[in-house]
C-alpha cells in the first residue's frame, strides 16, 4: 500500500502569510502607495481585497521567479527574505481557504 501525501497544515499557511504579507506591503508601498495602504488597513483585519488578493498572489508568484536561481544561474531579487516554492504554494491555499480565486 503506498502512503498518501500529507496535507498541508493550515496554521503553517498562516505562518508564511504573516510572514511575507508585510514584506508584500512594503515593497508594493513605493509604486502603489494608496492601494497598499488600503491593503494594509484591510490585513489589520486579516482580509484582503479581491484585487489585493490577485497582486499578492502575482507578487509571490514573482518572487520566487526571481529568487530561485543560484548565482551561477541568474538573476536574483534582493530582497528581506528568501521565498520558496513551498511559501508561493501556502499563500495560494491560504487565499484560496479564505474565498479569493487565483
Amino acid at each position: 500500500m503506498s502512503e498518501s501525501p500529507a496535507q498541508p497544515d493550515p496554521s503553517s499557511d498562516d505562518e508564511v502569510v504573516d510572514r511575507l504579507v508585510p514584506l508584500w506591503l512594503r515593497e508594493a508601498q513605493p509604486h502603489e502607495a494608496s492601494a497598499a495602504h488600503e491593503a494594509q488597513t484591510d490585513w489589520k483585519n486579516r482580509r484582503l481585497s479581491t484585487a489585493a488578493a490577485r497582486e499578492l498572489a502575482d507578487w509571490v508568484t514573482a518572487r520566487v521567479t526571481d529568487s530561485a536561481f543560484n548565482e551561477e544561474e541568474g538573476p536574483t531579487h534582493a530582497g528581506p527574505a528568501p521565498i520558496s516554492v513551498a511559501d508561493k504554494a501556502a499563500v495560494h491555499r491560504w487565499l484560496l481557504a479564505h474565498g479569493h480565486t487565483l
